[in-house]
């Protein structure tokens, strides 16, 4: 059952080698197999052929059914990528918590280190990256004001803000409009400063004292900067 080489690219990342991969489509395609029927139909040799269905198993990609001898079967496709996922996902958190315990602090002292002023952000996902990555390095305070055209942008941060408030970080946030139009706030305002106003023309985050966001705009945000320049903030 031959596959394409795209296939072939997209399980060399996921980190399948030519025989793994070779021995888990051929499974695939005829279901349970003995390791020397693999190897004959995979082009695997015999002594290697253990080595590579282990690996399989190890990985998540096929399972054995105790028998004499032992046969194997493969996972689905998707179910085995999704446990790829989650390894990868608990791989990226045991990195963050690395570099940022070991590597950020050293940048950080370094005073003569170029750093952006300024950054025009652009689009909503752009916007919600760098406003998550920002309140995630909160340590005080975030202090917030928020016009109505902002409302799905910081409503959509809360659950983070949650989690945040459980670390001791004081938040405080100034809305406009009516106080009902935030329901979805009330139980961070319960906890939180908060402040109602008609109307603003503008709103923004700040974060420690350190870090901006200005939002500009009217029924949408035309307009969104983040800065971490001390005058400005």
């Amino acid at each position: 059952m031959p596959v394409g080489e795209n296939v072939r690219q997209v399980l060399r990342g996921i980190g399948l080698n030519a025989y793994e991969t070779d021995a888990y489509v051929v499974l695939l395609g005829t279901g349970q197999m003995t390791a020397m029927e693999i190897s004959k139909k995979a082009n695997v040799p015999y002594s290697k052929i253990y080595e590579v269905l282990n690996s399989l198993k190890d990985k998540g990609w096929i399972k054995s059914v105790e028998s004499r001898p032992s046969k194997y079967y493969p996972i689905p496709p998707l179910e085995a990528l999704a446990t790829v996922k989650l390894k990868l996902e608990d791989k990226y958190k045991r990195w963050e918590q690395t570099i940022a315990s070991e590597l950020q602090p050293l940048y950080e002292k370094q005073e003569l280190v170029e750093r952006p002023d300024i950054l025009i952000l652009h689009g909503q996902q752009g916007v919600m990256a760098k406003l998550e990555e920002t309140f995630r390095k909160a340590r005080k305070e975030i202090m917030i004001a928020a016009p109505e055209f902002v409302k799905n942008i910081i409503i959509s941060t809360t659950v983070f803000l949650e989690v945040l408030q459980k670390t001791r970080v004081n938040i405080k946030l100034m809305v406009a409009g009516k106080a009902e139009g935030w329901k979805n706030l009330e139980e961070l305002a319960s906890i939180s400063e908060l402040r109602v106003r008609d109307q603003m023309f503008g709103g923004g985050i700040i974060v420690d004292g350190k870090e901006a966001m200005l939002f500009l705009g009217e029924e949408k945000p035309s307009l969104v900067i983040w800065s971490n320049h001390v005058g400005l903030v």
